[in-house]
């Protein structure tokens, strides 16, 4: 039996390649788990009482392009947030943002791009899903790193000319995971003219927008709009996970231009998986309230302030500006989350875990990336725990 080789460059999966790792025994009594960014806060006490009223709608099929009511809201976040007027037609519900990630780019990569094998970009490190949709349409992936030297972001526009004219599509996650550096309006706008220049698509990862610092990080819809860009030049990914804290209700969504969208509409009518009905009417709800955010948020600048006064002193790190995860430097990555395991009971995740080896090279090796999403006081005694452990 022949099985197709286009998937044999993956490595082992993070998830089991780290559970490997760390099948060693620890002298610690407890386990502090800070390796998964799973949101741990309290989402909106609301969610329980309004699934509960719409539990019925469990007996019919759901719509796979989102109920008007959960599409209204979500054009009604990107008003209030960026200024946006998206008409309902250029949105599309998710059942959570990976899997339109990875069918985005299915329905929209072309098979040959200036009759050549096209081209998929993405930082290094990334999110998984990036480099696997690559795989799937054919496409090269080509990871570009995203280092302290680039500002934790990717420099596209350093790639040689003809890569840039074979690349279809360019993933970015803004604020990034790992590393929680911020794409400026700046950024995008340079971004942005490349891709006109190229003619390719940006997928802009937004899903930690809403988890922030200082002032909230520009969207890359809304600079595109501001700049005329042709309106199918960018594709947003927006999340109920970290904004809401419900990672396991599976909401997102796309939004971009009318031609993109009714691409991915299209191809999610015979391979989507949507989300449930009561679902889609409790997340509407949510998308519609800022109120919980806003609290959310609060919690987040508590832990950042108590990251800074505990891991200030260690040489290379940077408080994020977004997000909720540390990037901390180490020799190695791998050794660092054996010793802090075996030391400690801290779990964390090696960053080479998060990225792939180019010429040699993984950008990744010498971090650490470390969830701030357990309950303060845990959070705390684990940051410290490391300090001690690695730094001290």
């Amino acid at each position: 039996m022949d099985f197709p080789a286009r998937f044999s460059d993956l490595p082992v999966a993070t998830w089991p390649r780290l559970r490997a790792l760390l099948d060693v025994p620890t002298k610690a009594t407890g386990v502090i788990n800070m390796t998964i960014g799973e949101p741990r806060h309290a989402f909106p006490a609301f969610v329980g009482p309004l699934l509960e009223r719409h539990l019925g709608g469990f007996n019919s099929y759901p719509s796979n392009e989102g109920q008007t009511d959960l599409l209204a809201a979500m054009a009604g976040f990107l008003q209030r947030r960026y200024g946006l007027d998206v008409p309902t037609d250029r949105i599309i519900a998710l059942n959570g943002t990976r899997e339109g990630l990875y069918n985005a780019a299915m329905a929209l990569c072309p098979e040959a791009k200036n009759g050549q094998r096209p081209v998929v970009l993405m930082p290094n490190p990334f999110y998984p899903v990036y480099g696997v949709a690559a795989m799937s349409v054919g496409a090269e992936p080509v990871y570009v790193a995203a280092t302290s030297a680039t500002g934790h972001l990717p420099d596209f526009a350093s790639l040689p000319a003809d890569t840039l004219d074979r690349t279809a599509i360019a993933y970015i996650c803004s604020p990034a995971n790992p590393q929680g550096a911020v794409a400026s309006e700046a950024y995008w706008r340079d971004l942005i003219g490349l891709a006109e220049q190229h003619d390719f698509m940006i997928f802009a990862d937004e899903c930690y927008s809403e988890i922030y610092r200082d002032a909230p990080p520009p969207g890359a819809l809304a600079v595109a709009a501001a700049m005329g860009a042709d309106p199918d030049r960018v594709l947003i990914f927006q999340s109920l996970s970290k904004r809401s804290n419900l990672p396991g209700l599976r909401c997102g969504f796309a939004a971009g231009g009318a031609k993109s969208v009714a691409r991915l509409r299209q191809l999610r009518a015979f391979a989507g998986a949507p989300l449930a009905g009561p679902l889609q009417s409790v997340a509407a709800a949510v998308w519609a309230d800022e109120g919980h955010v806003v609290e959310n948020r609060a919690l987040y600048h508590r832990k950042y302030e108590i990251a800074d006064d505990i891991l200030g002193h260690v040489p290379g790190y940077q408080s994020p500006q977004a997000g909720f995860f540390l990037w901390l430097p180490v020799a190695d990555g791998e050794a660092a989350a054996v010793t802090l395991w075996q030391q400690t009971g801290v779990r964390v995740l090696p960053g080479a875990y998060l990225s792939r080896d180019v010429a040699g090279e993984n950008p990744g090796h010498g971090y650490i990336r470390v969830a701030l999403v357990a309950p303060t006081q845990e959070m705390q005694r684990g940051l410290t725990l490391i300090r001690d452990c690695l730094y001290t």
